[in-house]
Formats: C-alpha cells, sequence, structure tokens
C-alpha cells in the first residue's frame, strides 16, 4: 500500500497542537477509491459522525481534521479499510463500524497495541476471520493460548461465532480430532419426549445457532460429511454425561442455563488434549426461578484458576445492526433501575 500521510499542524501554542491536527492521507488507486468512500460518501460520513472529524475529499486524497486523538483514530480506520480493498477484501457497512469499532479502542483496552490491519485473526480455508472490536481482538488471542476460555457478555458480540472459527481452524489444521458443540435445551426443560420426531430431530432447532456458524465457515458437504465422520458432533448438553472428551475441540455454549450440576459435569468431561470454551450472557438466565445459573457460579468458583481464560464483553461489543446494541444497553439499564427500585424497597429481589 501507498498511502501516505503529510502531517500539517495548526500551531498557534503547544496546546492547540496537542488539541488540534490535521492529516492528509494519499491513496496511489483511484479504481478503489470510491469503494473507501462508499456510495454517496456515506463511509466517510459515518467516520465523521461517530469520531466528530472532519473529511474532505479532493482527487485521490482525503484530508481529515478535528482533536488529535480522533484523528488518529479516523486515520487509523481508514488505512484499515484501504488495506482490506487492496486485498480484494469487501467494505461495507459492517466493515466501517467494525473498523471504528477497533479505532476507538475500550477504555480497559487502551489504544489498540497493534495497527487495526495486524490485529490477530481467525485463519479457515474460507478466509480470514478478524476482529471487530477490542473485545474480539483479545478474545482470539485467548482463544488461541488458553486451553480454557469463557466468553461472557450480550449477544451479538461474537462470542459463539468466534468460538466456533477457532475450532474449524484447530480441525483444519489437525490440531484437533473433533469438535463437539453442546447447548442446554432449556426451553424444553431437556424433556423432549412430547416433540414431535426422532431425536435428532426434537434437539435440533435448539441447536440451529450452531449449525449456522458451521456454514459459515464450511461448505454445505463439508459439514455433513464431517457430521457423518464424527468429525463434528452437536448435541445437547444432557448428552454429554458420562463421557471423556479427549483430542477435541468443545464449546458449550448458552452456558448461562446450566445448572451448577450441569456445568461441573461439562467442565470435568476435558480430557488429553483438549480445548474447551463456555459462552453464555449471565443477563439472560432462563432457568426456573431460584435456580441459580452455572455460567455465574463457575465464574465466581474459578476466577483466578491458572490456564483459564475470561473475556468480557460488553454492548459496545455488539458486532450485529447498531440499533441491537441500543437495545442491549436500553434493557441494561432498564434491570439497573428495577434492581435499584427493589432494593429501596429493602426486598433486595
Amino acid at each position: 500500500m501507498t498511502a501516505t500521510s503529510s502531517l500539517a499542524l495548526r500551531a498557534s501554542d503547544a496546546r492547540s497542537q496537542i488539541e488540534h491536527r490535521s492529516v492528509t492521507l494519499q491513496f496511489d488507486d483511484n479504481l478503489l477509491l470510491p469503494l473507501l468512500h462508499g456510495e454517496h460518501d456515506r463511509h466517510l460520513a459515518r467516520i465523521e459522525q461517530v469520531l466528530g472529524v472532519r473529511l474532505s475529499s479532493r482527487g485521490n486524497r482525503i484530508a481529515i481534521s478535528g482533536g488529535a486523538e480522533r484523528t488518529e483514530m479516523a486515520e487509523a480506520a481508514l488505512l484499515a479499510l484501504w488495506k482490506r480493498l487492496e486485498q480484494g477484501q469487501h467494505v461495507g457497512t459492517a466493515e466501517v463500524e467494525a473498523a471504528l469499532r477497533l479505532a476507538e479502542g475500550g477504555a480497559e483496552f487502551g489504544e489498540p497495541r497493534l495497527p487495526l490491519a495486524d490485529l490477530p485473526a481467525i485463519r479457515t480455508r474460507k478466509g480470514a476471520i478478524a476482529p471487530r472490536s477490542p473485545a474480539q481482538g483479545a478474545y482470539i488471542e485467548m482463544l488461541a493460548r488458553r486451553e480454557m476460555v469463557f466468553g461472557v457478555g450480550p449477544a451479538g458480540t461474537g462470542k459463539t461465532y468466534l468460538a466456533v472459527a477457532q475450532g474449524v481452524a484447530l480441525l483444519q489444521s489437525g490440531r484437533v480430532d473433533r469438535i463437539v458443540l453442546s447447548r442446554p435445551a432449556v426451553e424444553a426443560g431437556e424433556r423432549l419426549g412430547f416433540l414431535p420426531g426422532d431425536m435428532k430431530e426434537k434437539v435440533d432447532p435448539y441447536l440451529r445457532p450452531l449449525y449456522d456458524a458451521l456454514h459459515d465457515m464450511l461448505p454445505a458437504e463439508q459439514v455433513a460429511r464431517r457430521i457423518a465422520a464424527g468429525e463434528i458432533e452437536i448435541a445437547p448438553l444432557a448428552f454429554m454425561r458420562g463421557r471423556t472428551l479427549a483430542h477435541c475441540y468443545a464449546i458449550l455454549d448458552e452456558a448461562q442455563n446450566t445448572t451448577a450440576a450441569q456445568m461441573k459435569m461439562f467442565l470435568t468431561r476435558m480430557g488429553e488434549g483438549s480445548r474447551m470454551v463456555i459462552t453464555g450472557d449471565p443477563t439472560q438466565v432462563d432457568l426456573p426461578a431460584g435456580q441459580p445459573s452455572g455460567l455465574i457460579e463457575a465464574l465466581r468458583i474459578l476466577d483466578g484458576v491458572d490456564g483459564i481464560g475470561v473475556a468480557r464483553f460488553a454492548e459496545r461489543d455488539v458486532v450485529r445492526h447498531p440499533l441491537v446494541a441500543r437495545i442491549v444497553a436500553a434493557y441494561g439499564r432498564a434491570d439497573d433501575q428495577t434492581r435499584a427500585k427493589k432494593e429501596k424497597d429493602g426486598t433486595g429481589k
């Protein structure tokens, strides 16, 4: 890439140099430039809106001006998007939102430690899956390093999707012999006899999100072949009892809906050469009233245990439609208000 940046500081005194910055980026491929701008310059408009900077385009140059820190974020986002285009990858609304999240970083992560385009990715034969938020970047690193990882946070943050991607990457590289994907069928209380069909037909609706993630990583015929060969197994949590999972990559999804006994049972299935990922949202427990969540208990009991990683996501890490993040945040505020009211009333329930 030959995008060059020339820095012009508007300097009247030292303070104004810190607070205001102007950068001009120059791009050498005029065929790709419209894709960077987006239709009717919508990508540039979104960057301006989110970061509070001013972008002006002339020829093959884009000038950025604004607060020093925000200008630096806009520069990083534009260069990351440009590199995607040079690599022949698509740049749309989702990619722009991802670049902005990564550029902004998070309070607990600070500024990204690497250039955005060089952040860790999960590489499958269907392509590389890159992080779309700082929390996802930390999660991907944790999945690569740790034998057991908890991914905890709201829906839409990529917890399960990235866990499945890492499992597929390890299976394709021969580092594990199989993938085991499991969920508690809590909606039917794991008593599925009244549902029509054979056992597979009874439990498949509860496991559909795992199938969907797999089909994003592998061609449909390969998913079917690997399932038939036993290299990929998708089963409700009740089927894990009494087994030892050796040389495999096991994912327990929707773990907030496990009981304490079920969680302990799953965690102790771990065998030689295996890795485990446990994902869930502690704010969406569907267990009967008064039944404690196995995920919440496990996070408390296993806190600080060597070899276990915990990746925590928040509403700002939601990578679905931007409205989803606002919905999650609104429900979070409502829950906080309800809790505060109960504490004020002295019920504590």
